[in-house]
């Protein structure tokens, strides 16, 4: 009975995938390096005895990045394009707008200006605030250009998507600044849009290109029309080697598939095992897999985004009770430490099939960091993962797996209206319709 846990916490299939995936450095979404990646995990699947290990293609608004710069005052300040900014070059006032809340907007004079705002929120408020919300909330404005800050210190300017599903390149040229740059603009550059402030200038080079991605695709367990998809993203944006974001995700994948190859006898639902491509261009590859899938055949969904960096694993259910009180009763076999927080999570790959009502989890560790902390930085790299951490993680996350394939386990589908109500009494609603991602007629 504890043997697989004893193989889980020695075995190398999943860490040994983890070092390969860092090692190829790009695996931007479309890239070489990205195909590359999704061939590794292909193969570390069927290696660890997954059947029917395959690559889906889809096609993909490419983006690869050229020159940038910011400029003011004669000083040249380092920076990073956002992917998918559009090219193009804004010499104008710069603005800063503190956390980028919708009232920070409101309050702002930002017609024809540069907007600056933080990638935190301040510990009052009572949401996240997604980087794309707060760029469209700047074009909504009137904004020309968008430097997005890192409130990280560290001289780590971050990275990270605009655009929207329906119109992928963004609106106006955008930066990712680091919190020591953006300190120096707005004590020396920074105006109120009334003209008292020093023009800056903001660059951007990019080519925009017909592209394709992929998503993995194995399985194990009979041949049931429902599945439980084991899922995690491969991509990772092309400034660092996407050690945590989300190289780790899919070496659990693999870990997880390498213990339930010896566990298959006690599956009741076949269990999928999906390694997305294009997820930090908005979440494309779930999205393909999603609109291919009868929602009613998918059981649950089990998708590891940030997870093996902090020890103690962080549970969103997304509304769901069920997968709260078995993620707690799991977690509780096993003396491991977690947290289970309710509030929707809608920005990784679990969020298009949890949309429509299909019961799913986002599985993240606690790092103590506010935000993204090292990641969509520079500093996103291996070195900071701990591997006594991603084997225990295997452990509760493949009995988790299990217990979700059980016939004895019921969790019933939500209707797509309770989802759009979770959203809106978290406060949720307003910044998904702004970047266009609230698929509700409510």
């Amino acid at each position: 009975m504890t043997a697989w846990i004893a193989e889980t916490y020695t075995s190398d299939a999943g860490w040994s995938l983890l070092e390969d995936l860092v090692d190829i450095g790009n695996r931007m979404a479309g890239s070489e390096g990205e195909r590359e990646g999704a061939e590794l995990t292909r193969d570390a699947l069927a290696a660890v005895g997954a059947r029917n290990a395959r690559l889906e293609a889809f096609d993909i608004q490419g983006w690869t990045r050229g020159s940038s710069s910011l400029t003011a005052d004669g000083t040249d300040q380092d920076c990073i394009a956002l992917p998918r900014s559009p090219s193009g070059s804004v010499t104008t006032e710069l603005v800063d707008v503190g956390y980028g809340r919708p009232v920070d907007f409101a309050d702002a004079d930002l017609d024809g200006k540069v907007a600056m705002a933080r990638s935190d929120v301040p510990d009052s408020f009572d949401r996240y605030i997604h980087r794309r919300e707060k760029y469209y909330h700047a074009v909504e404005a009137g904004a020309d250009a968008f430097l997005y800050r890192n409130h990280v210190e560290g001289c780590l300017p971050p990275t990270g998507s605009v655009g929207t599903p329906e119109d992928p390149i963004g609106d106006v040229p955008a930066l990712g600044i680091s919190s020591e740059v953006g300190s120096r603009l707005a004590r020396r550059f920074a105006g109120d849009g009334d003209g008292t402030g020093e023009p800056v200038t903001v660059t951007v080079d990019a080519d925009v290109h017909d592209a394709t991605s992929q998503n993995v695709h194995a399985e194990l367990g009979p041949d049931t029309d429902e599945r439980v998809l084991v899922t995690s993203h491969v991509d990772a944006h092309d400034i660092a080697e996407g050690a945590m974001d989300n190289a780790a995700g899919t070496a659990m994948v693999v870990e997880i598939a390498k213990a339930l190859a010896t566990r298959e006898d006690e599956l009741d639902t076949r269990v999928e095992f999906v390694a997305f491509g294009s997820e930090e261009i908005g979440l494309v590859g779930s999205a393909v897999d999603a609109e291919r899938r009868d929602h009613d055949t998918v059981k649950a969904i089990l998708n590891s985004d940030g997870v093996t960096r902090g020890r103690n694993l962080a549970v969103y259910p997304n509304g769901f009770d069920e997968l709260a009180d078995l993620a707690e009763d799991v977690c509780e076999q096993f003396s491991h430490p977690a947290s289970v927080d309710p509030t929707p999570q809608p920005h990784s790959d679990h969020w298009p099939y949890v949309q429509w009502g299909v019961p799913g989890y986002m599985m993240m560790s606690e790092t103590g960091d506010s935000g993204r902390g090292w990641g969509h930085t520079f500093a996103d790299t291996f070195e900071k993962l701990d591997r006594r951490n991603h084997r225990e993680q295997a452990i509760v996350l493949t009995e988790l797996a299990v217990s979700l394939a059980d016939d004895e386990f019921s969790v019933a589908h939500h209707d797509p209206d309770t989802i759009a109500d979770d959203l809106e009494d978290a406060n949720l609603a307003e910044g998904m319709k702004i970047i266009g991602d609230w698929p509700y007629d409510t």
